[in-house]
């Protein structure tokens, strides 16, 4: 009984009729009324918030508008953002390619990787196979014409006959060579005997593309020059020029010494390179 009474006293006061009357302050002329409960009022509340909720949800779901509010981006800044995250990607994998092919270089040209670990074909395994039950000894005439273009071509990177521009190489040191350049042994290169701290030159124009201490060799520096011709000097006992520099023909960029574990004296192990392959110096450099 007692529920009852209090939930008829509950829908009456909801029930229950109010007049809301609009006068006018100075003449309290009557302008307007209202007649209201409190149920009516409730429920306009509600439509009335629901109303806003469902504008505000419409607008910025589906307009313009939503981009001036904070954390809401355009479609074309994500469209935009997206492609620049594949680019950024695949630029990453690029670089990381070419760091590889480099650091096989490298190591390569100083003497920690044998040529034939990154080039199955290099030359002298192909000379060796090519070569061995074929029989060169060469005519008379063929020896005499072959020592007439050694004379004319000694000191001379390209042959006459190129349309490449000729060019003299300079001697990085004067001195007696202890071991001569040999595709059998795979000694691709001339060690010339000097004394400690000899200024070693470079061969020709050019840019310092490695110039750093390497265990079995030393100090090392690498030139790029014109062509695709690069030289290699090793066992310095220090360093003038840095990776990057730009140096001369006949200026001084080390000073020769013994150092590295593969070094047994004081000299200056010099190589050369064409196309990326190893080529004897003395056919165009005189060390004496």
């Amino acid at each position: 009984m007692q529920e009852d009474k209090n939930r008829k006293k509950i829908v009456k006061k909801l029930l229950h009729k109010y007049r809301l009357v609009i006068l006018n302050e100075d003449t309290f002329e009557e302008k307007a009324s209202f007649k209201l409960n409190r149920l009516n009022v409730f429920v306009f509340s509600m439509l009335s918030a629901l109303f806003l909720i469902g504008i505000t949800t419409v607008i910025i779901a589906f307009t313009p508008l939503r981009e001036y509010i904070p954390g809401y981006s355009s479609t074309q800044l994500k469209q935009q953002a997206t492609e620049l995250a594949y680019k950024t990607d695949s630029i990453q994998r690029v670089l990381h390619l070419n760091e590889q092919y480099l650091a096989s270089i490298k190591q390569v040209l100083t003497g920690d990787l044998d040529i034939e670990q990154i080039n199955r074909d290099s030359i002298p395994d192909v000379n060796r196979t090519e070569q061995e039950n074929i029989d060169l000894s060469p005519s008379t005439k063929d020896s005499l014409l072959r020592e007439r273009v050694a004379q004319e071509d000694k000191y001379n990177i390209f042959e006459p006959s190129s349309n490449l521009i000729t060019s003299v190489l300079f001697p990085p040191v004067n001195g007696s060579i202890s071991e001569s350049y040999s595709l059998k042994d795979k000694h691709y290169a001339v060690d010339v005997i000097v004394a400690e701290n000899t200024p070693v030159k470079a061969t020709a124009d050019g840019t310092v593309i490695f110039a750093e201490w390497t265990a079995q060799t030393g100090f090392v520096i690498i030139i790029e020059h014109p062509n695709n011709l690069i030289s290699v000097y090793k066992h310095n006992s220090k360093l003038i020029k840095e990776q990057g520099d730009l140096v001369k023909a006949g200026e001084v960029i080390a000073s020769a010494g013994s150092t590295g574990e593969l070094s047994t004296g004081s000299h200056l192990h010099f190589e050369l390179w064409s196309n990326g392959y190893p080529i004897n110096p003395t056919n165009f450099i005189d060390f004496d």
